[in-house]
Parts: structure tokens; sequence; C-alpha cells
């Protein structure tokens, strides 16, 4: 589940098991014309696989950004980024929560979980591609230096 587009392309794995919110996702990053590989994890365990290299996985290229949803099954989000940020192969990857709650307790908890960012979805078209696909890909592939690959 990857789109490419030429020359160089960062790699985004998004984390979750809405299969609307994943079609809003790619649609945002194809209109913001990030020049993008999108992967797909439909819940926790599936993202721990693929950062792992583990089974279906295994020729997996390592995301330059993830993009986690807080609420899944199998594994929530919580739980998946607690084990990125402890693990020293992964814990330098940045870790953006993007979930459709804002709820406080959510958003601290992130934080000490040592989350890079925090973005509420909106769930107007527009809006996602301006604030999140276009912020995401200005912010994190234009302003910021990301860690090597590899």
């Amino acid at each position: 589940m990857s789109e490419t587009t030429a020359a160089k392309c960062v790699e985004i794995l998004l984390v979750e098991d809405n299969p609307a919110d994943i079609e809003l996702t790619r649609q945002g990053f194809l209109e913001a014309k990030v020049n993008h590989n999108l992967h797909v994890a439909r819940d926790g365990k599936e993202a721990l696989s693929f950062l792992h290299r583990e089974g279906k996985f295994a020729d997996a290229t390592r995301p330059d950004l993830i993009l986690l949803d807080l609420n899944m099954p199998k594994m929530d989000g919580r739980e998946v980024l607690r084990k990125i940020k402890t693990d020293d192969q992964l814990k330098t990857i940045p870790v953006v929560i993007l979930t459709t709650s804002d709820a406080t307790e959510d958003i601290l908890k992130a934080y000490s979980l040592h989350a890079n960012s925090y973005m509420t979805k909106p769930m107007d078209f527009d809006q996602f591609v301006t604030e999140v696909s276009k912020g995401v890909s200005d912010y994190w592939f234009t302003l910021v230096k990301l860690p090597p690959r590899e």
C-alpha cells in the first residue's frame, strides 16, 4: 500500500484502522503535492511488525515519519508510541499523533511518551489538506532536518 511520486520521496507510515481516515490522508497528501510513499498499518501490532521488518514487512523501508492514531484495535497508539520511543533502533523516528481526540489527558499522555507532535484530525477534506497534509509537509519535510533512515 504505497504511493510513489518521482524523485526523492519521503517515507510515511500511517498507523490507522479507519478506512475513511486512511483515504482522507492518502488524498490529502496527494492534493498537498507531498513527494511521498505512504505505507499503512491498520493496527498497532501491524505497525510494530512493519517497523521491525517482520513477516510480510521483511522488505519494508524505514519511515521518515510516523502518523499514529491513538484508538485502534489489538494495540492502541499509546502502547505503540511507548514501544517505539523505548526502542533504541526506532526512537529517533518522529511520531506525530494524528487523532480525533482533543482530550487534555490524551495530549499530556502522548507528550509524556515522547510524541514529537500532536494533531487533531479535522473532518473536512479542505481543512485536512491545508492544516494536516500541507502543515506536516511544510514542517517535517521542509523546515526540519530528519534523522537518516539507516
